[in-house]
């Protein structure tokens, strides 16, 4: 089963590319105006390295925004597994634009590849297993969707968008709410259709916590040792999300104990983009 696919709306997407070329253009492109204005070429974009695609909409958004007679061909689809020196798409049209939206397009692309690859990488090393893995809200401000869109054509689920569509309670929330119990339950009343998930420290408080009718307990930085002991306390009452520092080497170990989900700040924090080219072949 795959994770839903995160909703992307047109008008984010157009907000988004407007943003990036006018930064990147500003008054003009200096460069570009070398160019005989009437030549025409073929762009190939290929990738250096092997990874996941990621970042079509944002592309063909580019090319519609800059000029509309610019032809893209794709030969590869968002969530594809790309190999080394691949193709991933041609765009014909007047050489300058071409020039002018090259590093726009390759800016989004590699980034959001970037995202795709490294989650498919944590993906494939809890395939055998019944967790999930989550994304979070550390993300680039102003990107989150598309971030989080990245996660979803690595493999990965997401986690809630943002504050305002799931509870998260964290330590300081429980602290100045009165406990697990009292936020727990005051939670419930306000937004009753909500999932409530609680942060939790120690066995003790996850038992709290189940007992206040939490939806998820995070569990935090828990040795495997808790998280099995954590995952028999659980029995079916409460899902349980572990977290914490998770590293790729890590994962297996943490999906082997039954969790129901590991949740990776890296997956959006710490990119490496996808190393790409653009050539003109024609």
């Amino acid at each position: 089963m795959s994770s839903p696919k995160p909703l992307l709306p047109i008008e984010m997407i157009q907000q988004q590319v407007a943003a990036a070329l006018a930064e990147d253009i500003g008054g003009g492109d200096i460069s570009a105006e070398l160019i005989d204005p009437l030549e025409r070429s073929t762009a190939r974009v290929i990738t250096r390295e092997a990874g996941v695609l990621c970042g079509q909409p944002w592309v063909n958004e580019i090319v519609a925004q800059f000029d509309a007679d610019l032809a893209i061909e794709w030969f590869a689809a968002d969530g594809d597994q790309v190999a080394a020196n691949t193709t991933l798409f041609t765009v014909t049209g007047l050489s300058r634009g071409l020039l002018t939206i090259e590093r726009t397009m390759l800016n989004f692309l590699q980034m959001l590849s970037g995202t795709a690859t490294l989650t498919a990488r944590y993906v494939a090393c809890i395939k055998p297993y019944k967790t999930r893995l989550l994304d979070t809200r550390k993300t680039i401000p102003g990107l989150r969707l598309a971030q989080k869109y990245a996660v979803h054509c690595g493999g990965g689920w997401n986690h809630r968008i943002g504050l305002f569509d799931a509870y998260l309670l964290k330590e300081n929330h429980l602290a100045a709410a009165g406990g697990i119990q009292a936020a727990v339950g005051e939670a419930k009343t306000l937004q009753p259709e909500a999932k409530v998930e609680v942060e939790v420290e120690t066995l003790e408080e996850l038992e709290t916590a189940i007992a206040a009718g939490a939806d998820i307990a995070l569990i935090d930085n828990f040795s495997i040792a808790d998280t099995e002991k954590a995952v028999a306390l659980s029995d079916g009452k409460i899902e349980l999300e572990a977290s914490g520092g998770i590293r790729l080497e890590d994962i297996e170990a943490i999906a082997k104990t039954g969790v129901d989900y590991i949740s990776v700040g890296d997956l959006t924090k710490t990119i490496a983009p996808l190393d790409l080219s653009m050539r003109i072949i024609a």
